[in-house]
C-alpha cells in the first residue's frame, strides 16, 4: 500500500471537539508524529507507532514524516489546534521545499478547532468583527517584531487574540504587552484569559486592561483584546458586526 501524510488539528483539548475526518486519520495510521503532549493524546493500539518529540525541532519532525511516508507509511502529523495556526502545516511544507522528490507525495491538512475560537465561544463572542492572531514568543522572531505587529494591530482597531502569551523563560514580556495595550488602547478595553479551554482545568477571566496583571497568563492561556466597541452582555463579551468610520 502506497503511503500518505496527513497533518491534523486536534482541537483545544476535549476529544468531543476533534473532527471525525481527522479520527479517521488517526484509526488508518501507522505511525503518529508530533510533540509530546500531542501525541501523548493519541490512543495507542496494536500496530501504531508513536513518535514524540521536543516542541524545538519540527523541521526534523517533518522531515522524518516525510521519509516515513516516502517509504510507504500511513503518517499523521498531530498539532493542538489547527495545523495551521502557528503549528506544523507550516513546518511540513518549508520541510518539503527542500526535498523535491517528495513533493509528489499525498499530503493533505486536516483542520481542527484552533485554541482561539474555542475561547472566543467561551467568552461569547469578541472576534464578532476584524480581528487579528499574534504569537507572542519570541522562538522564530524577535521581541521587537511581536511589539511592532502588536502596536500597529491595536491601532488598527483590531480585535486580538495571543497565542503563547507568558512562559517560565519569558516571564517579562507579557508584561510589556500590557503596557502596549494600555499605551494605545487605553485602560477600559476589555480583555479576557482562557486558559486550558475545553478541559477540566478551563478557566475564564474577563478584566479591563487596567485589572489585568502579567500573571494572569501563562502557555495554555489564549488571551482576547476586544476593540474599542466590544463590551458585556450579561456574563457574556461580544464585538458588534458593525463599525464606525474612522
Amino acid at each position: 500500500m502506497s503511503g500518505w501524510l496527513v497533518v491534523a488539528g486536534l482541537g483545544p483539548g476535549a476529544d468531543a471537539l476533534v473532527t471525525p475526518e481527522v479520527q479517521a486519520a488517526l484509526a488508518e495510521a501507522t505511525d503518529i508524529v508530533g510533540y509530546i503532549p500531542y501525541v501523548a493524546r493519541v490512543a495507542p493500539r496494536p500496530g501504531l507507532r508513536l513518535h514524540a518529540s521536543d516542541n524545538r525541532v519540527e523541521l526534523d519532525r517533518a522531515r522524518h514524516a516525510l521519509d516515513m511516508a516516502a517509504a510507504g507509511h500511513r503518517v499523521v502529523v498531530v498539532s493542538s489546534g489547527d495545523p495551521g495556526v502557528f503549528a506544523m502545516a507550516s513546518a511540513l511544507f518549508e520541510a518539503l521545499e527542500g526535498v523535491p522528490a517528495y513533493q509528489t507525495l499525498d499530503i493533505r491538512i486536516l483542520p481542527g478547532i484552533t485554541a482561539m475560537l474555542a475561547a472566543a465561544a467561551r467568552i461569547g463572542a469578541p472576534l464578532g468583527h476584524d480581528f487579528c492572531a499574534i504569537n507572542l514568543s519570541d522562538n522564530l522572531k524577535p521581541f521587537a517584531v511581536v511589539e511592532h505587529r502588536l502596536r500597529h494591530a491595536a491601532q488598527g482597531g483590531f480585535a486580538m487574540a495571543f497565542y503563547n502569551p507568558r512562559s517560565a523563560s519569558r516571564p517579562h514580556q507579557f508584561a510589556r504587552v500590557l503596557e502596549i495595550l494600555r499605551e494605545e488602547c487605553g485602560d477600559d478595553r476589555l480583555i479576557a484569559f482562557a486558559r486550558a479551554v475545553s478541559t477540566p482545568e478551563e478557566r475564564i477571566t474577563t478584566v479591563t486592561l487596567a485589572e489585568a496583571r502579567p500573571e494572569m497568563a501563562d502557555m495554555r492561556t489564549v488571551v482576547i483584546v476586544g476593540n474599542a466597541a466590544t463590551r458585556r452582555v450579561g456574563p457574556w463579551v461580544y464585538t458588534p458586526r458593525s463599525a464606525e468610520a474612522p
